[in-house]
């Protein structure tokens, strides 16, 4: 393990903050405030799921190139260029732009968070757990953004509730309210961008040559391991696109209002930081692929739970200690899954190319969970469509555990040849 010294976590945390503060105006808002967004801009959730595709397609479009850049040029300028151009897009939204309008914006936030950004933050990781630590660096990546997560979006839930006070139903308010969140959003995003040009400095010597770049790239497609990681974030990631209706399925189904719902939502994010660097120390004590297919056991079941019960007929108090269990575990996969890559074997100038194409797999539920969840939860509105809803996602949480015990075999038997 490498050396812990003040620099090294002053590095951590302004990773940590940028990490999560990068996708707080494309994700929070819609996630925290989700009702409010869905009422101001006058949207359905199939509308929205269609504009997040957009934001899908840009992303998967940016991982693969965006990774090969991250394994040849400074991350520092990488990530701080990639800051500053999405508090740009903040400022535009801002503005209300019509449905049109948001399918480029979301589009343009696809690009900006990242091409320039996404394996650099990866690698730079990854490089600062070391050999030996590789789960509680990643924990403390994604737990340390949960953290910054549920922070800012507490205080958003303050600026918001203070916006509107008592007058939901009072559109221009609710605008008001939006915007006062989407502003507050861009600024923190901006000052992301200073803290990382002044507390990260320019890498040294971990830099791949670019005479290496057809070699590298041949002999990361044709690892199947790498794959495989791909296919298990797929189903890892769809359980935390999941979260991003617990706010409609708060109103909706548990009647709470939007200031509750936003309040729950954002509670259950402070699970985020618990469950993720719990997660990193066990995958280092027990291998994180073993770590994964446990947790993806546990949220199937809690899946299975959510698609069978009903409020009519169960306490509400085990309704939301099912949805807790859900964001946990969920949480605890997020912080684990990129811990693959050194169990795997990856070089670290190889790092870059690996993530962008796990990422490119991986991530690809931001195309198609979004629209195909928006129009399950549309056509049966209410607990029936809720129901559907989370016994699809019980199925792909199933899934994802026969891939975490296929990529352990691999890697076993990769090992005794």
């Amino acid at each position: 393990m490498v050396s812990r010294t003040t620099t090294n976590y002053l590095t951590l945390l302004a990773i940590i903050f940028a990490g999560e503060i990068i996708f707080s105006l494309p994700f929070h808002i819609t996630r925290f405030f989700r009702p409010t967004f869905l009422e101001v801009f006058n949207l359905s959730n199939t509308q929205l799921g269609d504009i997040f595709a957009v934001y899908g397609i840009v992303a998967m479009l940016a991982y693969f190139p965006g990774g090969v850049i991250a394994d040849h040029f400074s991350a520092r300028k990488l990530i701080v260029f990639s800051l500053i151009t999405t508090a740009l897009g903040g400022f535009y939204l801002y503005t209300l732009p019509d449905q049109k309008s948001l399918f480029f914006l979301f589009g343009f936030f696809g690009l900006t968070s990242i091409l320039l950004f996404w394996a650099a933050i990866i690698k730079a990781t990854r490089e600062w757990g070391g050999h030996g630590s590789q789960g509680i660096a990643f924990g403390l990546l994604d737990g340390g953004r949960g953290l910054v997560a549920s922070i800012a979006a507490s205080v958003g839930v303050l600026i918001f509730s203070l916006t509107v006070e008592t007058e939901l139903d009072e559109p221009s308010l609710l605008k008001q309210g939006l915007q006062s969140v989407i502003l507050y959003y861009s600024f923190l995003t901006l000052l992301a961008a200073l803290f990382v040009w002044l507390l990260v400095e320019e890498p040294s010597n971990d830099k791949a040559s670019f005479s290496q770049l057809p070699n590298d790239l041949s002999q990361v497609i044709r690892t199947p391991t790498v794959w495989l990681q791909g296919a298990i974030i797929v189903a890892a990631y769809c359980g935390y696109k999941a979260l991003d209706n617990y706010g409609i399925y708060a109103v909706e189904v548990l009647k709470m209002n939007q200031v509750e719902a936003a309040e729950f939502t954002a509670l259950g994010s402070y699970l985020r930081p618990i469950a993720a660097i719990t997660a990193g120390f066990i995958a280092d004590r027990f291998f994180s692929s073993r770590t994964i297919a446990f947790m993806f056991a546990v949220v199937a079941v809690a899946f299975v739970v959510l698609a069978f019960i009903s409020p009519q007929n169960t306490n509400q108090l085990f309704i939301l200690a099912n949805l807790l269990i859900t964001f946990a575990a969920v949480y605890g996969l997020r912080g684990v899954y990129f811990a693959l890559v050194e169990e795997s074997g990856v070089t670290l100038t190889q790092t870059g190319t690996v993530v962008g194409l796990v990422s490119l797999i991986g991530y690809t539920p931001d195309i198609f969970f979004a629209p195909i969840t928006g129009r399950i939860l549309d056509a049966a509105p209410g607990i029936e469509g809720f129901q559907h809803y989370f016994l699809l996602l019980s199925i792909i949480s199933c899934l994802g555990i026969g891939l975490s015990v296929i990529f352990a075999k691999r890697i076993s038997l990769d090992r005794t040849e």
